[in-house]
């Protein structure tokens, strides 16, 4: 049977008021009382009852985050940027995987709402319908979308500059002289992955000689990413470069390009994005667009500790990292042979 309040207050010969305000460090108690309730508690093994307590002062000092997949790098570093902001605030942290589905998300966010979670952070599905977004307003629980444009939502957003990593990546690949590009977009519905396509058809839009762009959508995983792949070069193979939105797909489209026999970066120059821990380490490295993400996730959560009505808004920096994955077909570089 666990220890309870009323045993160590017993022990300790106190009221139970001046127990429960000796373990909380609260007003009012003399030093050597504490001290003897703090020794009576740790000789018991005694565990505060944190729903019982939460239903008395109206919190549960518990926050959930939703993603739509730990095993993808990215959400992994998010999710340790937001545990360790929440750790530091003295919160623990509820992780849940909605795998893409509308239908989990909305199961998880309606279950974490019951455990009377303090705040919710979301990297949602899609976008949230007008329904959704009522209930989730009207739950009073503070939210912070991940990776989400602000729009007219009425929720606080953390989200890195994607329409400008999309526009690098665009600029990037025109300047090393690629006129037939691929795009491999990731779900339809993603705003974040949508922004980087508007940004990457910006640059070749307006590079100084005509670029042709075909766009792919599928699943943003390195399944996804490796599928995407293979019914493109089903279908044609004249195109010299690859932008993936993220890292993953670009993992799975290296694979799918290796498969058919093609070298990278000597037959296909390949982007990715986000710059995860083993963009730098496959073969060859990869040249890809950086987001601080465990910063983006502690930006998030910092915002969310805030409690606050008023809709925050950050946007984080990127830049382009360039490794071995792609190479010039004009200039310099590519009458000496050099791939970048």
């Amino acid at each position: 049977m666990a220890v309870t309040l009323k045993e160590v207050a017993r022990e300790a010969g106190v009221n139970l008021s001046t127990a429960s305000r000796s373990l909380h460090a609260t007003y009012g108690v003399h030093t050597a009382t504490r001290a003897r309730v703090l020794a009576v508690a740790e000789r018991l093994n005694y565990h505060p009852n944190r729903v019982a307590r939460g239903l008395v002062t109206g919190r549960s000092h518990t926050l959930g985050l939703v993603i739509s997949d730990v095993r993808n790098p990215f959400f992994a570093e998010v999710a340790r940027g937001a545990e360790d902001a929440a750790y530091a605030a003295g919160y623990d942290l509820v992780l849940c995987n909605s795998d893409l589905d509308p239908a989990k998300q909305m199961h998880y966010i309606r279950s974490l709402l019951a455990m009377r979670v303090d705040g919710l952070l979301m990297n949602s599905v899609g976008d949230l319908s007008r329904a959704d977004q009522e209930k989730l307003a009207a739950a009073g629980t503070p939210i912070v979308l991940l990776n989400r444009s602000p729009k007219n939502l009425g929720f606080s957003t953390a989200t890195a500059d994607n329409f400008q990593g999309g526009f690098l990546a665009g600029q990037y690949l025109a300047r090393l002289g690629h006129r037939a590009i691929a795009h491999l977009a990731g779900p339809r519905q993603h705003s974040n992955l949508t922004d980087r396509t508007r940004g990457f058809l910006k640059a070749v839009q307006s590079a100084p000689a005509n670029v042709s762009v075909v766009v792919v959508h599928g699943e943003h995983s390195f399944q996804g990413g490796y599928e995407m792949m293979k019914k493109l070069l089903a279908r044609h193979r004249k195109f010299t470069a690859v932008f993936a939105c993220n890292d993953a797909i670009a993992f799975g489209t290296i694979r799918a390009s290796l498969e058919a026999g093609l070298s990278v970066p000597g037959d296909l120059s390949i982007v990715g994005f986000d710059n995860v821990e083993v963009s730098s380490i496959i073969h060859p490295p990869l040249t890809t667009v950086d987001q601080p993400k465990y910063e983006l996730g502690r930006a998030a959560m910092e915002i969310l500790l805030k409690r606050t009505n008023v809709p925050e808004h950050r946007m984080l920096g990127v830049e382009l990292i360039e490794r071995q994955s792609c190479r010039a077909l004009v200039g310099p570089a590519a009458q000496a042979g050099k791939g970048k």
